[in-house]
Formats: structure tokens, C-alpha cells, sequence
């Protein structure tokens, strides 16, 4: 093993994940790690392309997304086209994520209010049953 690069033991632990995550990764070709038999070396680029999938996971993004944004790295446009792409990837993601958040902030007080309600009930049941001093 060289300076510039890791193991995947290295890897997990730099980067928090187990190694079943780093042969998935490269199971759907998004890691290219160098293969000496049944060792494994990832390179800077490897490092680099599992930190953009992970956040990319942290927002919800999809794999094949993911796919397509690290794909555009190579475009030869300074980056210009993967950066679009991420920024309207963001945007669709931020808004449903917006959505989501909107409905269990009115699920949540449905509950509330029910649960109020259901307190209620039962004081009211206690109070008819319980025996007259």
C-alpha cells in the first residue's frame, strides 16, 4: 500500500461505513478500486467519489442520480454541467423534502389534537364511574 492509497479497512474508518457498503459501491460502478487478487486499494478519487455519494445519500439522492452526477465529472466543461445538474437534483430534492416535512407537521398536530380529545374521554369516563363521596 502506497501513500495514495487505502485499504479497505482504511476506508471504513475514514469514512464511517462497513466494507459490505464499499463492494456495493462498486458492485453499481460508482467506486473503481485497484484489484490485487482478493485485496482491494482505493485511490484519492475513490475517497473523493464515496464523500459526494454519501452526502448525496444524506439528501436523498438515488443511486442512479448519483450515477449520472459523478459521470458528469469528466464532461470538460469545468465542472459547469455536473453543477447544474446537481443544483436541480438539489432543488426537486429540497422540495420534497419541503412536502414531507409539511405533511408531519400536520400529522403530528392531527395527533395532538386527537390525543387531547382521548383525554377528554377518559376523564370524563372516570369521572361518571368513579364512586359519589
Amino acid at each position: 500500500m502506497t501513500e495514495q492509497t487505502k485499504t479497505i479497512r482504511e476506508m471504513c474508518d475514514i469514512y464511517d461505513v462497513t466494507p459490505r457498503t464499499l463492494r456495493f459501491y462498486e458492485a453499481k460502478e460508482l467506486l473503481f478500486p485497484i484489484r490485487e487478487g482478493q485485496k482491494r486499494l482505493f485511490t484519492k478519487r475513490d475517497g473523493a467519489r464515496l464523500k459526494l455519494i454519501l452526502l448525496g445519500k444524506r439528501f436523498g439522492f438515488s443511486l442512479e442520480e448519483i450515477r449520472q452526477l459523478l459521470d458528469l465529472y469528466h464532461v470538460g466543461d469545468q465542472r459547469k454541467t455536473q453543477l447544474a445538474r446537481a443544483y436541480d437534483i438539489a432543488n426537486e430534492r429540497l422540495a420534497d423534502m419541503v412536502r414531507q416535512r409539511d405533511t408531519l407537521t400536520e400529522a403530528i398536530e392531527d395527533l395532538k389534537q386527537q390525543m387531547r380529545w382521548g383525554e377528554k374521554m377518559i376523564a370524563s369516563i372516570n369521572a361518571s364511574t368513579s364512586p359519589a363521596k
